[in-house]
């Protein structure tokens, strides 16, 4: 089978998807296309380039509707014989492109795409598609619907975590994000976003909040526990298909779950034939793919799951493994990861993660997977894993070698 290689993987920066956040004005699809005209300058791609652009986005509706991806394309610089497609497997959508192109490109469809995704959470908001399994009572009442709070909140009871160990993870995640940015690590990667006139926007992550400490946090109240337990009484559900649960233990609020932010994020796959013709040398090979169904309650541990499926397919152990991405959704589901596989956490996001820097749903698996990209290179490790939890009660992972 041919081989697929990581060959670029860019980002923007993290907007705070609000309306006095910097990118408030910026669209879904102009958002995507400067994005799409970075990986196009800084590769020197002409004409029919690639096969096709594969892009996640979880909200599908207004501007993010209507195939996104074609969209994109027609906005950017690329040959407009290039098409697009717009994909969805929630917050793993940017991840399910990579995984989707790489595959295509194993499979001879193609020498080359360009995957990532897109969020732009401040001007579409999440969940304002709605969905089936949330409104429909036939499906919802048969899941045990909850919303993802509730879900991170079982988890953290299930498994035994507290308020304090999940603050300790949000702050710690606080300084190794800083402390990346400090050192310039996302240097490569983090493009500068410019209005019409070519003035820049924004060239860093600007959810960050450096000063967060465990005093800070502690002040902060549980946000999921008035829908758990009064009005709509989600716990109650919880608890229906629980039942040796007692009481769900809320321990998650802002300060240490992923944060609401817009961004963009895209790869550079294709074969060797691809780099050769375009003189540029591969950095990593996409070794495995995969993903996976679990609970829809409990819905968020996917990443464990998904883990085992990844290695036990490819006959590999967890220590084969150098670094870790997990995606920071709740800190719960990091802490969880950290348990199941006993991995050194020093090794799990290096440099911070969603609870610092934010969650642009349909760009963060494109993202987590370049940021894996850079760190194994700078720390001249070989192999890493890069994985997320999906809701609805998935998990996707992707595991790249360097070359």
């Amino acid at each position: 089978m041919t081989e697929a290689y990581i060959y670029d993987a860019i980002r923007t920066p993290r907007g705070k998807g609000r309306k006095d956040g910097a990118l408030h004005e910026v669209t879904s699809v102009r958002l995507s296309a400067l994005t799409l005209n970075a990986m196009k300058e800084r590769n020197n791609l002409e004409g029919h380039a690639v096969e096709d652009v594969i892009w996640g986005n979880v909200t599908q509706v207004m501007e993010q509707g209507g195939c996104l991806a074609r969209s994109a394309v027609l906005a950017s610089d690329l040959d407009q014989s290039i098409p697009g497609l717009a994909i969805n497997r929630f917050c793993a959508s940017g991840m399910e492109a990579v995984n989707l192109a790489a595959n295509q490109v194993k499979g001879g469809a193609g020498q080359a795409y360009i995957a990532g995704g897109v969020e732009m959470m401040g001007r579409v908001a999440m969940g304002s598609d709605g969905a089936a399994i949330a409104v429909d009572p036939s499906l919802a009442m048969e899941t045990y619907f909850v919303p993802q709070g509730i879900s991170a909140d079982i988890i953290a009871t299930e498994y035994g975590f507290t308020r304090e160990q999940a603050d300790a993870l949000a702050v710690e995640s606080q300084r190794r994000a800083k402390a990346a940015w400090d050192d310039n690590r996302f240097a490569k990667s983090v493009i500068t976003v410019r209005d019409q006139n070519g003035i820049a926007i924004l060239d860093h992550d600007e959810y960050m909040r450096p000063g967060t400490d465990m005093q800070s946090l502690g002040g902060l109240n549980a946000s999921f526990q008035m829908m758990g337990e009064q009005m709509p009484g989600f716990d109650k559900v919880a608890m229906l298909k629980y039942p040796h649960l007692e009481r769900i233990n809320h321990i998650h609020h802002a300060g240490n779950s992923s944060g609401i932010v817009d961004g963009a994020a895209a790869v550079l796959i294709g074969n060797k034939e691809f780099g050769e013709q375009y003189g540029l040398k591969p950095r990593a090979r996409i070794k495995a793919t995969a993903k996976i169904g679990t609970d829809p309650t409990i819905m968020l541990t996917g990443p464990v799951p998904v883990t085992q499926k990844i290695l036990a397919d490819n006959g590999m152990v967890i220590s084969d493994l150098d670094l870790f991405e997990v995606n920071e959704a709740f800190a719960s589901v990091v802490m969880r990861f950290q348990q199941a596989f006993d991995v050194d956490p020093a090794v799990i996001n290096p440099n911070g993660g969603s609870i610092a820097m934010g969650h642009p749903l349909g760009a963060t698996g494109a993202m987590i997977i370049g940021t894996l990209l850079d760190e194994l290179e700078r720390q001249d490790k070989e192999m890493g894993l890069a994985t997320l939890c999906i809701a609805s009660g998935m998990g996707a992972a992707t595991i790249i070698e360097r070359v």
